[in-house]
This record gives C-alpha cells, structure tokens and sequence, in this order.
C-alpha cells in the first residue's frame, strides 16, 4: 500500500511538471493580464471579472487548439471545401464527403504546426505587419516618430517597425505581444473593413470599430499564412516560366524582339548593344532570376521584389485592387437602375426612395467590398431555368406551383415567381424559410461549376440586358457566357470574392488573368512564354525547312 501510495505522489508531481512546463512554453504565458483577456473577448470566450491570471491562461488553454492550432475545426462543409479547392485539392466527391473527412483532408494540408503557431504567438512583430499595405506602414512610421530612408521601400519600413518594436511600447505604455486597438490607431474604419472584406472574412454585425478592430486581429495569423502560401506560388509561377527559356529559344529570337524583352523585363540595354551581346544579356538575366549564378543569389529586379514574399504579395494586391475598382466602376456605369437597386437590396443597404442613378451608382462603390448577405430574392437570378422550376414545383405556394406548371413559362417569369415566393417564405420564417435556404444551398453549390453553361442565347442576352449591357453584334455563345459570368462576380461579390485575396480574384477572371498580374509585378513572365513559344514555332520552321 505504502509503495503505491509514493507511485501515485509520483504521478501527481511528474503531471504537474509536465503541466508548468507545457504552460511555461505556451505564447500566452509570457502575455500581460489584459493581453489574456483581450485574446478570450476577440475570440468571444467568456470569463469572470474579476479574474486571476492561473484562470485567465487555463481559459485560453481551453480554447487554443480550436483558436488558432485548428481554426478549421469550426468551419462549416462549404468552407473546408474552399480552402481543399484553394489547395488544388478534388473536392468534387466533397458532397459525399462526411464533414470528419473534409476535416482530416483539410488537417493533412494545414499551413502549419501547432509548434510553429506557438512560436508565431510568441514573436508576433516578426509577421503582424506583413499583411498591411505600404501606406498603413507609412503612416504608423509617421506616427510613431519612425525614421525611414528615402526611398520608402516595403521591406526597410517593415525591418524599421521591427527595430523600433519595443521602443514604441514603452513610449505609449502599451502591452505588444498580442497588440491592442492601438495598433490600428491609423487606421480608419474603412481601411479596417477593405483589409476583412479583401480576404472573404465577414465584418461583425451590428458593428463597430472596436469590434472591427478585434476580427482583424483574429484573422491576422491566418491571413499571413495565405500570403505567403500564394506569394511562394506566384514566385514559382515565374520561375517555372523562366526555366523553358533554353539556349536554343534565345538563339532563334531576332534583335527586335531581344530588345523587346530586355525593355519589359526592365534589363538595360547600352546604346551600340549587339546582337550576341543582347542573348548574353538575356541569359545572365535569366540566370539570376532562377538563382544559377556562381554567387548563388537572385541579384536581378526579380530577385530583390522577391526576396521577402510579403512585397511580392503587398504590391499585386495593391495592383489588383486598383484594377478590380477601375473594371468594377466601369461595368457598374452601365447597369439599369433595377441592378444598381438589387445590388445594394442584397447587402441590406436602404435605398431612399427617389435615389437618382448617379446617386445609385455613388452608394454601390460605396459598397463595392461588401459581398452579398446569405441568401436573398436577388439569388434565383443566376440559377438555371430548370433549378427554378424544380424549386418552384416543391415551394408550396399555390401561384408558384402554377407558374412552374406552365411549359410556355419563360425564365424571367419564373425567376420572378421564385423571387416572390422566396420573399414570401422569408417573411414567414420557420420550415418554408428553411426549404427554400436549403433548396438554394444545394442548388447554387450544383451550379457553380457549370454556371451559364446550360443557358439559351436567349436567356444569355436577357440577363445581360437586365444589367443594360450591350450584347456586341455576332458574339458567340462562349462569349455571351464570359460577359455573364463577369456581371454575376461583380453583382453578387463586388470587388471580393470567395477565393478572398487579390490573386484569386484575378486567376478567376473577374479582370483578367494570373498572367495580368505578373505583367503587373514586371517580372516578363508573360513576354518569356510568349517569346518561347514563338522561339519553338521558329525552330519548328527551320528544322521543317531543312528537312
């Protein structure tokens, strides 16, 4: 008995070490009190006031695997199978898919391990600011007295901000392991719900800036970690391009057109340049951006944009985002006052009544990074006609039901019955509310990959009239789809869409595609494959004509 007795107090003190030290190497434990409480309210954690510390971290403990080691495991069907189709992950079996084993697909690609999110929590100056743009960083170095060398380049404000770190949390007595609403003091409410809706990530409703504040935060590590999962794929994306540009391409390649991509890809050419001195050049340019120097090291503009992924990110997503405002602006200019009013009505945005255009067209840019809200009447609008019909024969609503019997039913009429027994259903509520949600979750999701596809010319050019826009004389049926799926992004996401960051908007075609942002970064990759497979047409040519 005695024996057992001293193997269990054994037991007891060996747990309680391991406990301490597993506490003791926690992030958290080295966080200030309010830094404990803040990261439970962010993450809508109750806890008792007054509270002492030993409760505080056994809190956070509680929650930390959920919160920030295995953030997914809160994530509903839909989201896990985004981010498995962001990893380039088949989900198309995902609708078989039990929700467990979407969750252990989704464990198996995670960012990262529940170390490294430890050690992240512990340094947070080395990646909090990454996510910023170049002019938030400005300005907090404005703000904070910062000194920064002109030209104010993205990664010297970053090192400055990292050097100055504890410095600037004495002068202001604040506690920076997991960063208060001082932080963000630069920023203004807008600037905080672009950086949400940029990334897909709802702003809090009702909301405020405090509120605000607290979702950045949140979402701060996750958003890092895209970043730079998609900055390393646009970095490898060049330099894949870059690789096919053999010896033998650039020998087939003609004066004009050597110059032609020294003067895109930034290489200064001296005047007198000769031609085998511009395929040297060429060669000693593509042998520092794929980093075969003797040195080793990237030396080249690709090289030093790339260095550090942040920049690469930063600056396509400012490109991106310019150009998606420009091309959305555009697009809005020519829809009808009924688009322009179903746009801001899917956002729960009040339109007086009177509104003029001009002031229609004012309030959607106003709105133009908030995405639609759930479901609404506007979302029968891009199904397709049997989707409707089917929804309309199962409503219940005895008018539905007999525009759907009706074989001469054309789409509108039938989108405009859907949208009427929808708004009835809504209003009621309870089982008819939940059918018709249900109804579209399944029916949307079946959409999505085919979407336009099974549509008339008819109906194609009827949903573009319902924007006012004009169908150009002789488009192709394809063609009719592309400008339809360009009006559905922009009506239903605005400047945001699913994928949530800059270079998924624009891989999805909602400007253009990836190659436009690589023309925006400058690295030529574009003009390499372009001019390469000009090069293997030349050499085809030559090689036919000896033969």
């Amino acid at each position: 008995m005695r024996i057992t007795k001293t193997i269990l107090a054994l037991a007891c003190v060996a747990g309680t070490a391991l406990g301490n030290t597993w506490l003791s190497n926690a992030a958290y434990n080295r966080w200030h009190e309010t830094e404990l409480e803040r990261w439970l309210s962010d993450h809508d954690i109750p806890y008792p006031t007054p509270a002492d510390r030993k409760t505080l971290e056994e809190l956070i403990q509680k929650n930390w695997e959920d919160n920030v080691v295995e953030p997914y495991r809160k994530w509903d069907i839909q989201k896990l199978t985004g981010y498995l189709t962001q990893k380039g992950i088949d989900s198309k079996a995902a609708a078989e898919d039990t929700r467990d084993s979407l969750l252990e697909r989704v464990k198996s690609t995670w960012y990262e391990s529940g170390d490294k999110a430890q050690d992240a929590w512990g340094n947070v100056k080395d990646w909090f600011l990454d996510t910023w743009t170049d002019s938030q960083l400005k300005a907090f170095c404005d703000k904070h007295g910062i000194p920064v060398p002109q030209p104010r380049k993205r990664d010297t404000l970053l090192e400055k901000i990292r050097e100055n770190w504890e410095t600037i949390t004495q002068k202001t007595g604040e506690a920076a392991a997991y960063p208060g609403n001082w932080l963000y003091e630069t920023w203004s409410e807008s600037d905080l719900k672009e950086w949400l809706d940029t990334r897909g990530i709802p702003a809090p409703q009702p909301t405020t800036r405090d509120k605000l504040i607290a979702t950045v935060r949140r979402n701060s590590r996750l958003a890092y970690l895209r970043m730079q999962e998609e900055a390393e794929s646009s970095k490898k994306n060049v330099q894949d391009t870059y690789s096919s540009l053999t010896d033998k391409l650039i020998d087939a390649w003609s004066e004009s057109q050597l110059k032609e991509f020294c003067d895109k890809n930034g290489i200064a050419v001296p005047q007198g340049t000769k031609l085998n001195q511009l395929r040297s050049l060429v060669r000693k340019h593509r042998a520092e951006i794929l980093g075969d120097t003797v040195t080793g090291t990237a030396k080249s503009a690709f090289g030093a944009a790339t260095s550090n992924v942040g920049s690469v990110y930063a600056k396509a997503t400012d490109a991106a985002s310019q150009a998606l405002q420009d091309a959305f602006d555009k697009a809005i200019n020519t829809w009808s006052d009924t688009r322009l009013k179903g746009y801001l009505d899917s956002r729960g945005v009040p339109v007086p009544q009177g509104t003029k255009a001009n002031e229609l067209r004012a309030l959607v840019r106003k709105h133009a990074h908030r995405a639609a809200s759930g479901w609404t009447a506007w979302t029968w609008d891009d199904l397709t006609t049997d989707n409707i019909r089917e929804y309309l024969a199962s409503s219940g609503d005895a008018a539905a039901k007999k525009v759907a019997s009706k074989s001469s039913a054309t789409r509108d009429e039938l989108v405009s019955a859907a949208q009427s027994a929808y708004s009835s259903a809504s209003s009621a509520g309870g089982s008819s509310y939940a059918s018709a949600t249900s109804y579209l979750s399944r029916a949307t999701d079946a959409a999505k990959a085919s979407l336009f596809e099974t549509w008339s010319e008819s109906e194609l050019k009827s949903y573009l009239d319902s924007y006012g826009v004009p169908v150009p004389q002789g488009s192709t049926l394809n063609e009719l789809r592309a400008l339809a799926r360009k009006q559905y992004m922009y009506f239903k996401y605005g400047t945001s869409t699913p994928s949530s960051t800059a270079y998924a908007r624009v891989k999805e075609g909602v400007v253009g595609t990836w190659d436009w942002v690589v023309a925006q970064l400058g690295f030529g990759a574009e003009v390499a494959r372009k001019k390469a497979e000009q090069g293997q047409e030349a050499i085809k040519g030559k090689l036919h004509t000896e033969l």
